[in-house]
């Protein structure tokens, strides 16, 4: 299998820290169609009593307004998204043509469910999000 590598457009937006909150949003989403690789959800640290939840991907008009609808907003977050094939030191050889072409990362997001691996790659710009997709289509492909 080839990699699949496209921007991400990151969702967040904060709710009540209570049972059944980050479920609600969670099935709203849901009933307009998302399937979300990407959720974390902590602790704000602006408001007390409340959380902060992050999602991705959000994919046309019915679930861009869902998201609206349970107070998820656009971050402006610069993501690259990868999914593929994962094998033994994949996200360290990654970071290292990443690192090597000049890129710096601001965060990182990776998981491993069977064979599959999905990582977010977090620029300071669009530009390094270009940037990195090329280096890391040239290199992955």
């Amino acid at each position: 299998m080839q990699f699949e590598i496209t921007k991400a457009e990151v969702w967040a937006g904060e709710t009540e820290d209570r049972p059944g909150t980050l479920s609600d949003k969670l099935q709203n989403l849901m009933r307009a169609g998302a399937n979300l690789d990407f959720v974390i959800a902590r602790p704000s640290r602006r408001t007390p009593g409340c959380a902060v939840v992050f999602v991705a991907p959000l994919i046309g008009p019915a679930q861009e307004q869902a998201a609206q609808e349970v107070g998820l907003h656009k971050t402006g977050i610069h993501c690259l998204r990868l999914v593929g094939p994962d094998r033994p030191g994949l996200g360290a050889g990654i970071t290292r043509k990443l690192a090597d072409a000049g890129l710096n990362l601001t965060g990182l997001s990776a998981s491993v469910a069977g064979e599959q691996c999905v990582f977010y790659f977090r620029f300071s710009t669009a530009d390094d999000v270009v940037a990195a997709a090329q280096v890391l289509t040239s290199q992955l492909s």
